[in-house]
């Protein structure tokens, strides 16, 4: 683990409120919960399934599989009622209003991840421990947020190690288990292509040997692999993970992303455009970083001299959170 070899301040100073966003955001979600609820298939498990509520599962499966955030936002709120002691379901909240902007959501339901989490803790001490380490990183992803680096540093720093700690209680449970594996793999790996002098090979080995669902621990390899610039092997396991959820417009950006990166815009452009199919169902801030890249890619294609900052700031000045039904021309 990088942590055995640098010290905490310097894993700090060099997460970012956007880079520790992007570990959060990455793998705050990829939870499920034993709990006294209705049976619903386990996301991260094919065989030893748990349970956990049926209206959380279907929103994890609208975001995760269909990148349709609309949708599980929805499902979300019907669950707060039905479901309301499952810990994935208010990470998930809190992921959705981090996207939406809202600081004050974030805190608040990363907070309540962590104090369900720890009622469950007793029944469940696998479950709980994940569910109190993600409670931790919500709450530092907040903190980043609200203060600052420099400022929210301490505060957040005390976060990390809290989180470490439940992780690693978590995986001494079941250190093969798909959803804690899933969960280390995405943060091992993010902060080894954050800090200098780390290895991500032992995180790529984690999310490939060990890791489920699937589709989400290539993605995550995916990402790490592009971030390394190991485009081609990045590309491999895109082209798994969108085969898996073809109708994913994250997964499609993501293969855009690399085959741009691997000078081919031509197909790159096909992903992009299905990656804007539907921008309604996406949260409008995504959705202006997908427009304007396609747009850069569009120009070096046409050779235009498109004003790609204008075309995507009509989008960031449409009212509402979602992205708009109708995108602006390129022109």
């Amino acid at each position: 683990m990088i942590r055995q070899f640098l010290p905490p301040v310097r894993i700090m100073n060099a997460l970012t409120a956007q880079s520790f966003w992007k570990i959060a955001g990455s793998t705050a979600l990829a939870f499920s919960l034993c709990a006294n609820a209705l049976l619903a298939q386990d996301p991260f498990r094919t065989t030893n399934s748990q349970a956990i509520g049926e209206k959380t599962e279907a929103a994890f499966k609208s975001l995760f599989e269909e990148g349709n955030y609309k949708t599980a936002s929805s499902q979300l709120e019907q669950a707060l009622s039905s479901e309301p002691n499952e810990p994935l379901l208010y990470a998930m909240k809190a992921s959705l209003a981090y996207t939406e902007g809202d600081l004050n959501g974030l805190n608040s339901y990363g907070s309540k991840t962590r104090e369900v989490a720890e009622s469950l803790k007793v029944s469940n001490p696998l479950r709980g421990n994940l569910y109190i380490a993600v409670g931790h990183f919500l709450e530092g992803a907040y903190i980043l947020s609200k203060e600052g680096t420099v400022k929210g540093s301490p505060q957040a720093l005390a976060k990390l190690r809290q989180v470490f700690q439940h992780l690693d209680a978590a995986e001494k449970i079941a250190p093969q288990d798909p959803e804690v594996n899933l969960l280390k793999g995405y943060m091992d790996l993010m902060l080894a292509t954050t800090l200098p002098f780390s290895n991500p090979d032992d995180a790529i080995s984690r999310l490939e040997n060990y890791a489920g669902p699937r589709y989400l621990a290539d993605r995550g390899i995916a990402v790490g692999r592009r971030n390394m610039k190991q485009y081609d092997k990045a590309l491999e396991s895109v082209n798994r993970s969108v085969a898996e959820t073809p109708n994913n417009p994250e997964a499609h950006y993501l293969k855009a992303q690399i085959l741009v990166n691997l000078k081919n815009n031509k197909e790159a452009k096909q992903h992009f455009q299905t990656a804007l199919a539907k921008p309604e169902q996406l949260p409008k801030s995504l959705v202006q970083q997908i427009f304007y890249e396609h747009c850069k890619n569009e120009k070096r294609l046409e050779n235009k001299t498109w004003n790609c900052d204008a075309v995507r700031d009509k989008i960031r000045e449409a009212k509402g959170n979602w992205g708009p039904s109708e995108l602006p021309r390129l022109e």
